[in-house]
């Protein structure tokens, strides 16, 4: 029997998601973040050394973490009829692996940088006025990677309508947590990105994606 590690607000909303497209049966162990800090409990180390989520439990495997290789490990154990990966060695392929690795590999980083320069905006005034100028070189940095980053995928979903390619894939699962972020914090809406902002528009009325929100709670990324 398949367990997840479900930490609320997180990146492993992308593993209910593919558990709920393969139709793999499972089970939920939701951990909560403390509401001053937004932290992980640290009932989470009992499970990886590191208190991450998502962690996956399988039968004969060791606890896995990393939302990226959980999904990689769902589609190469699960996915027996090969419906959320394109054929190795096309150009849709190409394309899955692409977006599966950008995902967490360029388009999180300025965007959780953004998140904590948000939450410096909330400190007592003068330590405020302080930090804001301070860190002003890199929030527009930051801002500039984002706009750049949103514009390159928008421009991806005009050669073909997923992530994935032509067809739903695993590429999608993975860029849905970026495409929420952004919408939450980092600038997209239908007007300033009509392709991205469609595409995850399309993402949200699946029905494996609302019952993955169920089972493992809305995703509220606008802290």
């Amino acid at each position: 029997m398949i367990r997840v590690h479900h930490l609320e607000n997180s990146r492993s909303h992308r593993v209910l998601w593919l558990l709920e497209e393969l139709g793999q049966p499972y089970e939920v162990v939701t951990y909560r973040r403390d509401p001053a800090t937004l932290a992980a409990p640290a009932a989470l180390r009992a499970v990886h050394p590191l208190g991450k989520s998502p962690v996956l439990e399988d039968d004969g495997i060791a606890p896995l973490a990393e939302s990226g290789a959980i999904l990689e490990y769902l589609l190469q154990r699960h996915d027996l009829r090969g419906q959320f990966a394109p054929a190795r060695g096309s150009a849709d392929w190409v394309r899955h692996l692409h977006w599966m690795h950008f995902a967490e590999g360029s388009a999180m980083t300025p965007l959780l940088v953004k998140l904590i320069l948000n939450r410096t905006d909330k400190a007592p005034w003068p330590v405020r006025a302080i930090l804001r100028k301070a860190l002003m070189p890199l929030r527009v940095r930051v801002e500039g990677q984002i706009r750049d980053q949103l514009a390159y995928m928008d421009a991806a979903l005009a050669e073909a309508a997923h992530f994935s390619g032509a067809g739903f894939g695993a590429a999608d699962v993975q860029m849905i947590f970026v495409a929420e972020a952004s919408a939450a914090r980092g600038g997209l809406t239908a007007a300033s990105h009509p392709r991205l902002w469609a595409w995850l528009e399309r993402m949200r009325a699946r029905p494996a994606w609302q019952r993955a929100l169920e089972k493992g709670g809305a995703l509220r990324l606008g802290f």
